[in-house]
């Protein structure tokens, strides 16, 4: 089973998980990458990737690892499990539990696995089980689609009152990080909205902040 939580056990302040636009050119995200980090505090950044052959996604992530990590935050891949250490990139976010199984034997021990596109609550419990180091709740899927946000914040209050293991819940707009991180988020993830403006990034850190004082 995965891992409950001890009844005293409290959850530490949420934190901003920064998810980027598709990165083709690494030089035209730079720039809003570091004036994100430099506007609040992020714990991590899932760095989204447009296709291109193997050696083309490893500059890329090269190009824009230290950006992130010399700030304290962890740069994650989304997908390209194969590609992470050569990279220099701390882990991967996988789409679903069959891609996370799939790519567990190459991140572990040494780089984090999150897993994402949890369709159901026994997926996500499967997930924990295999080890992920976070599990993420509400980002949308390939065509843009994602539950209602009521059943998002269900999800992550449920999960976040019973099991260890960190979630991440997935907010599409500003108005959304306040319910996210009240409801238990662990970490709330800043879709790419939060990178065109990094007045957008500091006001959710603020917005953190408020929770974290009310609570």
């Amino acid at each position: 089973m995965a891992s409950r939580k001890p009844a005293e056990a409290r959850r530490p302040a949420p934190r901003i998980y920064l998810v980027t636009p598709q990165a083709a050119d690494p030089d035209g995200l730079k720039d809003a990458l570091a004036g994100a980090l430099a506007a609040a505090d992020v714990a991590a950044v899932l760095l989204c990737l447009a296709a291109a052959d193997d050696r083309s996604l490893i500059n890329r992530v090269k190009a824009l690892a230290p950006v992130a990590q010399e700030k304290g935050a962890a740069l994650m891949l989304d997908g390209h499990p194969e590609i992470v250490a050569r990279a220099g990139a701390d882990g991967a976010h996988l789409a679903g539990i069959d891609a996370f199984n799939a790519a567990l034997a190459t991140l572990k021990p040494a780089r984090i696995a999150g897993c994402g596109a949890l369709v159901t609550r026994h997926d996500a419990m499967l997930a924990a089980e295999a080890g992920a180091d976070y599990v993420m709740f509400g980002e949308p899927d390939e065509s843009g689609r994602r539950p209602a946000f009521e059943a998002i914040t269900e999800r992550v209050a449920w999960w976040a009152e019973v099991f260890e293991v960190p979630c991440v819940g997935f907010a599409a707009a500003l108005d959304e990080v306040e319910p996210l991180a009240a409801a238990g988020a662990d970490f709330v993830a800043l879709g790419d909205w939060a990178m065109r403006d990094a007045r957008a990034c500091a006001e959710a850190g603020r917005r953190l902040a408020v929770v974290e004082t009310a609570a």
